[in-house]
């Protein structure tokens, strides 16, 4: 699907995505990296923990946050299938993530570059760099196939 090689967050961040699929959960992977080394790895999980918070990003930098035993990960980076949504756009924010790189867009639900577009407000404590559309064709087959398939 795409042209040239994914990078290996991507390719970890889809993996996840692939795993909560299998678990019945909206495909959606992420990974945390702090210093070129993955740290955290997470995919949707609210219908598992009954936990309407359980999204990939939040799992990923509660994770990420543990391990490095502090609440601000300035030196990290996330990885995401798809465009965060406000209440994990919020986390990245409060977490002070210093890149986002994500897969698909989400014109309905996204906060980055659609909606609210949180990092562009200026109330907005911390404003990560963002990339979008690494592995876009990737994340977006999965999530539409997920969907089709529940139809």
């Amino acid at each position: 699907m795409t042209r040239w090689p994914l990078p290996e967050p991507m390719k970890l961040a889809l993996e996840q995505a692939q795993e909560a699929a299998r678990q019945g959960e909206v495909p959606i992977g992420a990974v945390v990296v702090h210093r070129g080394a993955v740290i955290a790895a997470a995919h949707n999980r609210p219908r598992a923990l009954t936990d309407p918070t359980a999204h990939a990003e939040i799992l990923a930098i509660r994770a990420a946050a543990a391990r490095l035993g502090q609440e601000r990960l300035e030196e990290c980076d996330l990885w995401v299938t798809l465009e965060p949504c406000p209440m994990c756009a919020g986390a990245i924010t409060h977490a002070r993530i210093a890149r986002v790189y994500y897969a698909a867009p989400d014109p309905k639900g996204g906060a980055v570059e659609h909606g609210a577009r949180l990092f562009d407000q200026p109330t907005c404590l911390h404003r990560p760099e963002v990339y979008g559309g690494l592995g876009e064709a990737e994340a977006a087959a999965l999530l539409r196939g997920f969907f089709r398939a529940r139809r």
